[in-house]
């Protein structure tokens, strides 16, 4: 579904073909049929990410996280398959691999960030063997399912490494799914189980970390806080960290390992980064709020890639559509921008198999609860589980990717 001719300028180009850009063009699409909207993206597959923890604790098949992009790309809108390198909004033009820049009128950008396997030495090696494995792979959470069910003692290592990553409760939502396991089966007295996270909290939002330390309690899991995951021995098993003390000095300590779930650190990708686009960080710069380019106006970002302070999850992307879709089309017709994003993102807490702390928050850590009568936010409970294991899927297939966008706009106008 390549471009039929060269140098087509399109009213709304898209840069990604994820979540986010797949979502944006559905509900570009609903609101103007007549609309020119072309996607950037070189995958043939799409993959329904937050499903992998679910994967690594045994309740999700990972067969049915992917779909194939093609089946995916809303209807009448262009599907440009190939890897972009570059961006040029003072001509509203993006460099692709194969072909002739392709021009815009408007552009999204929503290329989500990369996962850096190769800036911890001696990961990739070892990936998916010698009791390494990692949530965060389409290839490797059903081996972390496996290391669980082998698992009988020994040593259990789970890593964060620095902000900002994707959903950041999920490395520790591989703990407790994991630790889940090993006490049913009468284990978990035998492991010891340690979280070793780069940054200094449990968890960014104070409220919710009293009822994740019951769980970290009950599991008896060791909390290690300024430690981060910089190099893997796999054939022996050992792991180093770099450790931070109060003063900030920084000492590296080797801990040997019988299971180690590792979180690749992640960043902006290679064709946002060092553009026109980026901020001083690599991320596409945006006003927080409107989702609009602080330098170019025609030009919008939403999901992981962008510079907004929201947790980078795939529930944000679902508000962040709205608000882009709105906020682009006024401004193409002269208009004020609508929507104002309110820094919503959520992070379902799966905290043992079949109850969930469903965590949802804006900006500056505001309690922002979709169901605050139905589910307490502040408890783990199986309405949590159900809408994480079953609803939430339904609804980003046939939902958020088609764009019907129930519940999805801003909380705060």
């Amino acid at each position: 579904m390549n471009r039929e001719q060269k140098n087509t300028k399109y009213d709304v180009l898209i840069a990604g073909g994820g979540a986010a850009g797949i979502g944006l063009a559905a509900s570009l699409k609903s609101r103007d049929k007549s609309l020119s909207i072309a996607i950037i993206e070189p995958s043939d597959a799409h993959y329904y990410q937050p499903s992998w923890t679910l994967v690594g604790g045994g309740a999700f098949d990972v067969r049915d996280s992917k779909r194939k992009t093609k089946n995916l790309i809303p209807s009448g809108v262009t599907w440009i398959q190939d890897k972009i390198t570059g961006f040029k909004p003072d001509s509203n033009e993006v460099m692709v691999a194969n072909g002739s820049p392709i021009q815009y009128q408007y552009l999204a950008v929503a290329t989500g960030l990369k996962s850096n396997w190769d800036a911890i030495p001696g990961l990739t090696e070892t990936i998916g063997k010698n009791g390494v494995t990692s949530n965060y792979s389409y290839d490797y959470s059903p081996y972390t399912w496996e290391l669980v069910q082998q698992m009988k003692s020994g040593k259990a290592i789970f890593t964060q490494p620095p902000m900002p990553i994707k959903c950041p409760g999920a490395p520790q939502k591989a703990m407790y799914l994991s630790c889940y396991e090993w006490e049913q089966q009468g284990k978990l007295k035998n492991i010891e189980v340690e979280l070793n996270n780069a940054g200094a909290a449990l968890f960014g939002v104070a409220d919710f970390v009293p009822p994740l330390m019951e769980y970290v309690q009950k599991y008896n899991a060791t909390l290690n806080f300024n430690c981060n995951l910089i190099s893997v021995d796999g054939p022996n098993q050992k792991a180093t960290f770099a450790v931070k003390d109060a003063d900030g000095n920084t000492t590296q300590v080797e801990k040997s390992f019988d299971m180690l779930h590792v979180v690749p650190p992640q960043g902006p990708q290679d064709c946002v980064k060092g553009s026109p686009l980026a901020d001083t960080a690599g991320w596409v710069e945006v006003d927080q709020f409107t989702l609009q380019h602080t330098r170019y106006p025609n030009v919008f970002g939403l999901g992981d890639c962008c510079s907004s302070p929201n947790s980078k999850t795939a529930a944000a992307a679902r508000k962040q559509i709205v608000v882009v879709a709105e906020n682009l089309l006024a401004h193409k017709h002269h208009q004020a921008m609508p929507l104002k994003y309110d820094g919503y993102g959520s992070c379902p807490l799966t905290v043992e198999r079949g109850k969930i702390v469903l965590a949802e928050f804006g900006f500056g850590g505001k309690l922002l609860p979709t169901f605050p009568w139905l589910i307490n936010p502040l408890k783990a409970t199986k309405l949590a589980w159900i809408l994480k294991k079953d609803v939430l899927p339904w609804l980003y297939w046939n939902a958020m990717l088609k764009g019907r966008e129930w519940l999805a706009r801003p909380f705060e106008n």
